[in-house]
């Protein structure tokens, strides 16, 4: 019996999927869905997959994705409990874990995300053996870490999403305090994710102007315009957010989505990630 879609299409060659880049992303929370969304509206890849234990949630998120897909540039995306779904990844991006609660620090969420990791990275690699791995789950340079030790895979193909975020928001609030738009605005944050991260106020520049030889003193305390208090604000919004609306998502995905681009295109961007830069032997 002939049907509607064997009348409109005739296939004239063998109907066989070419994927050139498969996102699995573990965590379907708040940063999970958000780095999706990032990732789906900059057409990084053909298939986006969502991974989660809690079902409901992860298929009514997965529904509504779908029902989007309309106006992106990505048609497929698929979502299950079952980690096979996410075979043949080019890239997976982990933000599963517990979410760091108000009062608690990046650093206290250790022990807990450390034996949700034990559970995820073993999956991964049984069905993406060659992939490459961003950590985003949070303290993510000791994730990234635990990560690479799990996982066994060449340092290289083991991110963390580092400082990538709060050299974003360093440079917009440079941005703000001067009146320019961020974007012209160039200057690193490196270090740990986090409370001890580290602004480099020697490499800070506006249109290649070193803010530096403007005010010698700039970020230490003798500086009488009292720079120091741009880092302050990079070290605190998190914390401010937390307590306002109870969790972060957008800056991070947005950081996510910026890292996936260099990663699957060899964008040859310089970012500050979570990297391992010394091989040290421990275990834990």
């Amino acid at each position: 019996m002939a049907t509607v879609k064997g009348e409109l299409i005739k296939n004239v060659a063998e109907e066989k999927a070419i994927h050139h880049n498969k996102i699995s992303i573990v965590g379907s929370g708040s940063v999970g869905v958000a780095c999706a969304i990032s990732i789906l509206l900059k057409g990084l890849s053909d298939e986006l997959v969502l991974v989660d234990d809690d079902e409901g949630k992860l298929k009514g998120e997965t529904m509504d994705l779908q029902h989007g897909s309309p106006f992106m540039k990505m048609p497929k995306i698929v979502s299950s409990k079952d980690y096979l779904v996410t075979a043949n990844s080019n890239l997976v991006i982990i933000t599963a874990g517990a979410r760091q609660k108000k009062g608690e620090t990046r650093l206290d969420l250790v022990q807990r995300n450390v034996s949700i990791f034990k559970l995820i990275i073993p999956s991964i690699t049984q069905y993406s053996p060659h992939c490459k791995l961003l950590i985003v789950t949070n303290p993510v340079d000791i994730l990234t870490y635990v990560a690479w030790k799990l996982s066994a895979f060449p340092k290289n193909r083991v991110i963390g999403s580092g400082c990538n975020l709060d050299s974003a928001r360093f440079r917009y609030f440079i941005g703000q305090r001067l009146g320019i738009h961020s974007e012209s605005c160039h200057g690193l944050v490196l270090g740990e994710h986090g409370d001890s991260s580290v602004p480099v106020w020697s490499g800070v520049n506006i249109a290649g102007v070193p803010l530096k030889d403007l005010n010698p003193d700039i970020g230490t305390d003798k500086d009488p315009e009292q720079w120091e208090n741009v880092h302050k604000k990079v070290v605190s919004s998190g914390y401010e957010m937390l307590k306002m609306k109870g969790y972060t998502s957008w800056g991070v995905s947005l950081s996510v989505a910026d890292l996936t681009e260099s990663i699957l295109k060899n964008l040859r961007r310089v970012h500050p990630v979570s990297t391992l830069s010394k091989v040290r032997h421990s275990s834990f």
